[in-house]
């Protein structure tokens, strides 16, 4: 079990992936709450994971290419994707979001997450 924490995100560091994208987490046992700053025309490669994840677009939109639609995420809107549902996404406008991923991500927390940093 992880122990109580209180965090302001002001005070975890971002962590740069790649010139147009941003993020930094917390992480507790069961479940990761992730903040994503995304620039203009930022791509997130298609990909998939064991993980379910929750999508909540706080300012601009997020055009996602999944399960063979394209469907555009607003400001105040919010997308569930199973696990193992191969996905990809494009900033449409300078973007932030709140990503929730159960259990959470072993690739983002061990920084073995190539497909946004460009090394895979």
């Amino acid at each position: 079990m992880n122990p109580l924490t209180h965090n302001r995100w002001n005070d975890i560091a971002l962590e740069d992936l790649n010139p147009l994208i941003q993020r930094h987490f917390v992480v507790g046992s069961e479940v990761m709450l992730a903040r994503i700053l995304l620039k203009k025309g930022a791509e997130v490669p298609l990909h998939s994971h064991h993980n379910e994840q929750v999508t909540w677009v706080m300012s601009g939109a997020l055009q996602f290419s999944i399960d063979g639609k394209t469907i555009v995420v607003k400001a105040g809107e919010v997308l569930c994707i199973p696990p193992h549902m191969p996905h990809a996404a494009l900033a449409l406008e300078d973007t932030e979001d709140i990503d929730v991923f159960t259990p959470p991500r072993e690739d983002w927390i061990n920084k073995t997450d190539g497909y946004l940093r460009g090394t895979k």
